[in-house]
Order: C-alpha cells, then structure tokens, then sequence
C-alpha cells in the first residue's frame, strides 16, 4: 500500500520588501517561503520544531535547493505547496512547488533536508523513535 500523502498549501502575497530593483522576488526569499510551508506543515502535522526540541533533538537543513521556472514578482500571489517525501533514512525531505496562484503555472521547485541531532549537536543516524511514532500515525511506512 503506498505511503499517504502529507501535503500544504501556503498562499502568500509576494511584499514590496520581498523584490530587488528588477520588482523580481529576492532569491533568498525563497527559503523563507519554504520555511513559511514547513511551518505550517508542522502545526498541520503535529512536527513542530519545538516538539521535536521537547523529544531531545534539532532537526537542523543541510540541503536547500530551488529551481525556477518562472519570474515571480512584486504583487503576485503564490501557492507555496510543501509535500513530505518519505525515506528510511534518518531525515526529513520535503518537496516544494510554487505556483501563481491566478494562473496555476510553476514558477519554482525545490526541495529541503533536514537531518536529526541531539541536543549536544551529534548527528543521529537511527531515525528516532517519536518520528516513527509520527509516521505511523500519518500512515507513513516505516
């Protein structure tokens, strides 16, 4: 039986604050809109940062990539899906799609990885047992 699908949808107005000179998004404002879906994702999901903090671990991006498509730009409004990507591993992958919210069309992929360390800062490599707690309960295999 395949894994369920553990998606969000953010829309965002993209801000005055958020473009260079061209009235084209910053590309470091992508990381944050990326953030911005995680976030959400987390209270959607019950994976919060501060749950994972409470568990004994921080869950700290050692992969950011994006791809663009298309210009987004000043007055836009975006669609910024974040889809949980399973793995045996002791990560969290999550895959990214921004749309224009009026027309549908991809702007930018991307996705993120984030690994497990405990609170003296070592990486851990077995997935730790409140994550596999959580994916069972999302009806994610382990």
């Amino acid at each position: 039986m395949p894994d369920k699908t553990l998606q969000v949808e953010k829309i965002v107005d993209v801000r005055f604050s958020e473009v260079d000179s061209m009235g084209i998004v910053w590309h470091g404002n992508y990381a944050l809109y990326f953030e911005d879906a995680r976030e959400l994702f987390g209270q959607t999901y019950h994976l919060e940062y501060l749950h994972m903090y409470e568990m004994g671990f921080y869950a700290p991006l050692v992969e950011l990539k994006f791809n663009y498509k298309k210009v987004v730009r000043y007055q836009d409004r975006i669609k910024v899906r974040c889809t949980f990507r399973n793995t045996d591993a002791a990560k969290i992958i999550f895959d990214y799609e921004i749309r224009n919210a009026e027309t549908d069309e991809v702007m930018v992929t991307g996705h993120t990885v984030q690994v497990f360390l405990d609170h003296e800062y070592n990486l851990t490599w077995q997935v730790p047992d409140f994550f596999k707690k959580w994916k069972e309960m999302n009806g994610i295999r382990s």
